[in-house]
């Protein structure tokens, strides 16, 4: 039986390629990926493409994903920094599965309360990372990368393909 992984997305502006390329890496290595979004129907990339939502983000348990994982893009923070996504990050940390987050998203992990202590990179061109990892009592490494134990993050589409392999390694 493979592995299933949750790609959260935001349903308007994810950014399209951590998407593919993350999903296209996971998908080569036999992981099952899911994608969830604050909506389900359709998401739509911040380049204009579409794909199928399969799960909203309060349907998302734990017991039946081997981890969630959020993509970035311009619509990140507007529709999944949220209580509902706080709630998903909150249960996967709970019960010690791997998470993490791409680009801007690590914010979200940040203000979630799941960063606490802990090393996690993050897109910031607008130069406001580090007030929002103070928030969450974590520390802001600059580089493309950081796997800190089980959580994995990323700072934007140039490391898409190193986060899905990372992502890999850390559902093993």
């Amino acid at each position: 039986m493979s592995k299933k992984v949750v790609l959260v997305i935001a349903s308007r502006g994810y950014q399209e390629r951590e998407y593919n390329e993350t999903k296209k890496v996971l998908e080569d290595a036999g992981v099952e990926v899911l994608t969830a979004s604050d909506v389900v129907d359709f998401a739509t990339g911040h380049m204009g493409n579409r794909v199928k939502v399969g799960l909203s983000l309060k349907s998302i348990n734990p017991a039946l994903y081997a981890g969630v994982f959020i993509i970035g893009g311009p619509g990140a923070l507007e529709c999944l920094d949220t209580d509902a996504m706080y709630q998903v990050l909150s249960e996967f940390f709970a019960v010690q599965k791997p998470y993490g987050a791409i680009c801007v998203s690590p914010r979200i992990l940040s203000k979630a309360q799941v960063l606490r202590g802990k090393k996690a990179t993050c897109w910031n061109g607008d130069e406001k990372a580090q007030e929002v990892f103070d928030i969450g009592d974590a520390t802001l490494v600059e580089g493309p990368l950081v796997v800190d134990g089980t959580i994995v993050t990323a700072d934007g589409p140039d490391a898409a393909e190193a986060f899905g392999e990372a992502i890999l390694s850390v559902i093993k």
